[in-house]
């Protein structure tokens, strides 16, 4: 299960959703900005307030990094 915690105006987010989509990943995408209880767990995961956070199966990915997205998916 992938989850991806973004904002509405973040490019960081969208590019980390274009690069899951190419990949044929699935994934949930939850805005921050309109849950404050995903904030919250986004929070607590990463001790990050900033986005995009990227949960892989429980590996929690700051930012987008395409070498850490790559190893958490395996590919």
């Amino acid at each position: 299960m992938v989850t991806i915690y973004s904002t509405t105006h973040c490019p960081y987010c969208k590019m980390a959703k274009d690069y899951l989509n190419k990949n044929n990943v699935e994934y949930k995408a939850i805005n921050v900005e309109m849950d404050d209880e995903a904030a919250a767990e986004m929070i607590r995961k990463s001790g990050q307030t900033g986005v995009p956070v990227i949960d892989v199966n429980g590996t929690i990915i700051i930012g987008f990094d395409r070498e850490a997205i790559n190893q958490a998916l395996g590919i």
